[in-house]
């Protein structure tokens, strides 16, 4: 289990959101609640770790973006894989 995790919301306008981020018990949690709702997780610690260090409902930032974006690929191709 990761030590930091942190779980996205994006809605195609602006930039993806925090909506959960923790370290220790909490993080197994977030992943734990994220496997149960059949959420696809990717482990990346140190954009976990980056993540994790912002406020809730905060924007990701421009320098995360990049990273953020490959995450949101990776997702997507895993959804058009489930159809």
């Amino acid at each position: 289990m990761p030590d930091r995790a942190a779980a996205l919301r994006y809605d195609g306008n602006g930039a993806p959101k925090i909506v959960a981020a923790g370290s220790g018990d909490l993080a197994r949690r977030i992943v734990e609640t994220a496997r149960e709702a059949g959420v696809a997780i990717r482990e990346d610690p140190a954009l976990a770790e980056a993540l994790a260090r912002l406020q809730l409902e905060a924007e990701v930032p421009e320098e995360l973006w990049h990273a953020v974006a490959e995450v949101l690929v990776w997702a997507q191709g895993l959804d058009r894989a489930a159809r």
